[in-house]
């Protein structure tokens, strides 16, 4: 793109194009915004809280939001603001990793299957069977053979997120590989590793990233519900998801245990979506002008 400036044409690269585009959409900014503040009350807000998190007061037990506690205090007397921002870190850390590590995998599978026809019977097959079965049975399964702890479901929602990439990158590939840039590429002597890392996987990147955020969406609901049931991670960490299974025997008369946690993932998740939707505009290649 180019834009005239004084008599003059400035060119613009593609990524200021695309945040020029994403700037226009208020809500996809607002969700950017509200990540960043998420990540970032997770990442320095337990530095500055008065409180610890694991730190037992039973002669504060049980407080509703108050002056001294914002979020009030649970059965054990123990801050909740403070071990929201503490678990922030964990279901921040767990989304992440689990979505890159699924992205990386199913995006080399989608690849793999869709460059080289030969493999493309067997990748997607195995893709298939793992997109046919529930990804919470999925999920409970892994966790159930390898054991309850964080590791073995971060395992696990790394597996049951990469069929969705591998998809995704395989339709991207299929349509790339036959075009007369591609066809430039090998006239001119480009080996396969060559126009693998520098024609295909740069034009096939705008729906990867599209999906790694809505992905985030799920990773972090699917860990919350794991934890919830006692298949993710484990006492004392302070989970949002275990936070509100630890709250849910005091739902009727302290609400707020149980409730504070769950609009911290409500908020993180639409957040995540609203970013999502606002990225898929900003990257369709029909918007642009």
């Amino acid at each position: 793109m180019a834009e005239k400036t004084g008599g003059k044409r400035k060119k613009t690269s593609q990524a200021a194009e695309i945040w020029k585009r994403l700037k226009k959409n208020r809500m996809a900014m607002a969700g950017l915004y509200t990540m960043i503040i998420i990540l970032l009350l997770s990442l320095f807000g337990p530095l500055l809280s008065p409180y610890d998190y694991a730190a037992q007061n039973f002669t504060d037990r049980l407080l509703f939001p108050c002056a001294s506690h914002i979020f009030g205090t649970d059965n054990f007397g123990r801050d909740i603001l403070t071990r929201i921002l503490v678990g922030g870190r964990y279901t921040l850390f767990i989304t992440f990793v689990c979505i890159t590590a699924a992205a990386i995998i199913g995006s080399a599978l989608g690849l793999l299957a869709a460059f080289y026809p030969k493999m493309d019977n067997g990748i997607m097959r195995l893709v298939d069977i793992l997109m046919g079965i529930p990804t919470m049975l999925m999920c409970v399964s892994i966790v159930a053979a390898l054991g309850s702890s964080m590791k073995n479901m971060m395992i696990a929602l790394a597996v049951t997120q990469s069929p969705e990439f591998a998809r995704i990158m395989r339709a991207q590939v299929l349509t790339i590989k036959d075009r007369e840039f591609m066809e430039a590429a090998r006239s001119i002597g480009c080996g396969n590793t060559r126009i693998i890392f520098c024609h295909i996987i740069p034009n096939a990147l705008a729906p990867i990233i599209v999906q790694y955020t809505l992905g985030a969406v799920s990773v972090i609901l699917m860990s919350a519900s794991l934890s919830f049931v006692g298949m993710g991670v484990q006492p004392p960490t302070p989970e949002w998801g275990l936070m509100i299974s630890a709250g849910r025997d005091y739902l009727r008369d302290y609400w707020h245990i149980a409730i504070i946690p769950g609009l911290a993932i409500v908020v993180t998740a639409f957040a995540l979506n609203m970013l999502g939707d606002g990225l898929r505009d900003a990257l369709d290649p029909r918007l642009k002008q």
